[in-house]
């Protein structure tokens, strides 16, 4: 009987704790961006696209950037469908942001003297190239280096010291899951994240007394062109590790980001599972609020034995390929 009062107290304080994270960390006021300009990067499809369209739902003045001009095109004529004010702007450019800084800062320069400075910038160009470390090219190394970090470092140089000095922005820096554990098959991938996560940690604590907020969003598996691409070059053990946690709609996955990044929030996820690596894999990552603190706290030691039992799947998914090509091997010699 003790037993059980232990656990209903457990379970009580649980609850407790969940109510007050929702009182005093959720019900924070979001910043308004109607009327501000907002540069999405990677905007012509995906999360990124999604992430514009509710930009301007919410009356922002909205660039995409990206390289498909006929993309960026169809994006801007869709904002243009679901405008809310008479005097709403969008507008595009065709960019590479991993390239040059200067010729970044360049074209950047030029977005602001028409749509006005930089109030929000959206990180959100991104890439996979899938295998076994040694398997995946070092061009095709350089290439995720250069358009996953490059082209957020870029325009986040460029936008930074002129929010610092307005007192005031918004960044978004898009990493993913694969920022918080290295996974099988996505090693090069897991690095540029990684670099992002660390590049959103350090941006947030230089930028905080200068009054602006930065937002690590970590998507899971989303349903978008991109994972289509990345499902290519995808081992068949990183399939099924990767594939529990089902697929979430860019849409969903939009409304989210930019929820969290107008309140201000350090972290950005969507759905349980995501929430649960994050919690274990950042565990010095800037939490918001006491509460969500406290949580934590409370939660974290059994949780260790959560990430123990999902190594050990994670590495019987692997041993049990492994068999599985090993025979499927042996049988061809045989066949021979």
């Amino acid at each position: 009987m003790e037993l059980s009062w232990e656990i209903v107290l457990c379970v009580g304080i649980a609850v407790l704790v969940h109510v007050l994270v929702y009182l005093f960390v959720m019900a924070k006021k979001p910043r308004s961006i109607v009327g501000r300009h907002v540069v999405v990067t990677g905007g012509s499809k995906g999360i990124g696209l999604c992430l514009a369209v509710e930009c301007a739902m919410k009356g922002a003045n909205v660039t995409v950037i990206a390289r498909d001009e006929k993309m960026l095109s169809g994006a801007v004529a869709l904002m243009e469908v679901i405008r809310q004010r008479p005097d709403q702007k969008f507008q595009y450019r065709s960019l590479d942001i991993g390239g040059d800084y200067d010729q970044v800062a360049k074209v950047l320069g030029e977005i602001e003297d028409n749509f006005g400075p930089i109030y929000t910038l959206i990180n959100c160009a991104g890439m996979a190239i899938c295998g076994v470390f040694e398997e995946v090219s070092v061009q095709d190394v350089h290439k995720l280096m250069n358009v996953n970090f490059f082209g957020t470092y870029n325009c986040t140089r460029y936008v930074l010291p002129k929010m610092k000095k307005a007192g005031d922005g918004i960044i978004v820096i898009t990493a993913s899951q694969a920022a918080m554990f290295g996974i099988y098959g996505y090693g090069p991938y897991s690095a540029t994240k990684y670099a992002l996560r660390a590049m959103a940690e350090t941006i947030a604590m230089e930028s905080r007394e200068h009054g602006v907020s930065v937002t690590l969003a970590m998507p899971c598996d989303t349903n978008t062109p991109g994972f289509e691409e990345e499902e290519k070059s995808k081992p068949r053990e990183t399939k099924i590790i990767s594939g529990g946690g089902g697929l979430i709609e860019p849409e969903v996955m939009a409304k989210a980001i930019l929820k969290d990044a107008l309140k201000g929030k350090f972290t950005s996820t969507v759905g349980a599972e995501s929430w649960l690596i994050t919690t274990l894999g950042g565990a010095l990552l800037p939490w918001d609020g006491f509460f969500t603190n406290l949580l934590h706290a409370i939660v974290l030691g059994p949780l260790r034995l959560v990430s123990y039992a999902l190594h050990k799947y994670f590495n019987s998914v692997i041993r049990k390929c492994a068999r599985e090509d090993k025979a499927k091997a042996a049988s061809e010699v045989e066949s021979k």
